[in-house]
């Protein structure tokens, strides 16, 4: 029987640092599973003793690895500071599992309230911005304007930084043009959805939303995310922090693969689309969007909740016959499995919400994530640089 020992041993045996055995684990190199208590991980002692003698393995690619508590990434699915993200999106709401993220601590009752003065200021500079604009641009300039409002953006400790991305992420979404109003305090989720979807949700739905912005907080250490943190090394405010990365979160190989995919399911329309449309995209050497992941190379867990909890809410609504259809298709041509970016882009096609309303989502949800990376690169105090090579 094999012999299964934690992350400590097998850095020690190894004589790496921690990080680079999960560097390890995401190129194959050693196997990695949960111990019962669902928080720690364990490694095969029989890989790690034939890596040790065989020496650590050249990679043609060079990795950056930086050291992070905030989220290790299983083989189909996050851990947030140990817990299952899957878990959390069953159970938990998107303010708790932020202040997890943040603090790792469990979530104390805090309002999350956004700035009058801020708020009001980024509405005014939206109304100059040209008509049909996609959510993602507006948030670029609302965490602009409201952080050009706060006077309290330079305070780096951890308890100012939480603070601050309270205040940030309730601005970001009372700033976007509401479509649906209801009156009364309400969470993040439904606060956001007046703003994406003029109509207003039922409950199995807005439990999809609240599940999505859980799913999609944090990633390890995504494009987004290695950029707001090598942004914070520098001493950058939440704000700037936020904004750079907002402006990387939009490229289509990362959060606006949700847009591209919302595109797809309005191309195909119908499920007796689905096979001419992928074949058009193959034959101009296209990518599909909403299918594979670099990480998760059998299947994205997160992606497969998403779907599950809105094909329940949604049952035999025809734009998921459409999505099925195209599953399919892309099954039979034995290309990758669907992503959250999909299931996203499903979500906010059957509930009707405006274009990019997927994009939104996600980057209101990452905000979390970049804020808690954020703190970890404050606390150390060193700036992140890289080396270029002439090779």
């Amino acid at each position: 029987m094999n012999e299964w020992i934690d992350a400590g041993a097998a850095a020690e045996r190894l004589g790496v640092k921690p990080a680079t055995l999960y560097a390890y684990v995401s190129r194959g190199v050693l196997r990695r599973r949960r111990a019962d208590d669902g928080r720690r991980s364990l490694f095969s002692l029989a890989e790690v003793e034939q890596l040790a003698r065989r020496g650590r393995p050249r990679n043609p690619q060079p990795e950056l690895v930086i050291e992070s508590r905030v989220t290790t990434l299983g083989v189909d699915r996050p851990y947030y500071r140990g817990i299952d993200a899957l878990e959390l999106a069953r159970t938990a709401t998107f303010e708790s599992v932020a202040e997890w993220l943040w603090t790792g601590e469990p979530a104390r009752a805090v309002e999350w309230a956004h700035d009058p003065e801020g708020v009001r200021a980024a509405i005014a500079a939206q109304r100059a911005l040209p008509d049909g604009l996609l959510p993602i641009d507006r948030l670029q300039v609302s965490t602009t304007v409201l952080g050009a409002t706060d006077s309290l953006r330079y305070q780096l400790d951890a308890a100012s930084v939480a603070a601050t991305g309270r205040r940030l992420i309730a601005g970001l979404v009372d700033s976007l043009p509401p479509l649906d109003r209801t009156h009364g305090e309400l969470g993040v989720a439904r606060r956001l959805w007046e703003r994406l979807c003029p109509a207003p949700p039922t409950p199995a739905l807005l439990a999809a939303l609240q599940s999505a912005l859980v799913l999609l907080a944090d990633h390890e250490l995504a494009a987004s995310t290695l950029a707001a943190r090598v942004a914070a090394s520098a001493k950058a405010d939440p704000y700037a922090v936020v904004l750079t990365g907002l402006g990387v979160l939009g490229g289509p190989l990362h959060g606006g693969a949700s847009y591209d995919a919302e595109r797809l399911l309005a191309e195909v329309g119908g499920p007796g689309r689905a096979a001419r449309v992928i074949a058009d995209r193959i034959r101009r050497g296209e990518r599909i969007p909403g299918y594979g992941h670099s990480v998760y190379k059998n299947g994205d867990a997160r992606g497969a909740l998403l779907m599950d909890l809105v094909e329940a809410a949604v049952p035999g609504h025809e734009r998921l016959e459409a999505a099925r259809a195209l599953t399919a298709e892309v099954r039979r041509r034995r290309l990758p499995e669907p992503n959250i970016d999909f299931a996203l882009a499903c979500l906010t096609a059957v509930s009707g919400m405006i274009p990019g309303a997927g994009e939104a989502i996600f980057a209101v949800a990452r905000t979390a994530g970049w804020l808690a990376h954020a703190m970890e690169e404050y606390g150390k105090g060193t700036l992140l640089r890289l080396r270029a090579s002439s090779r």
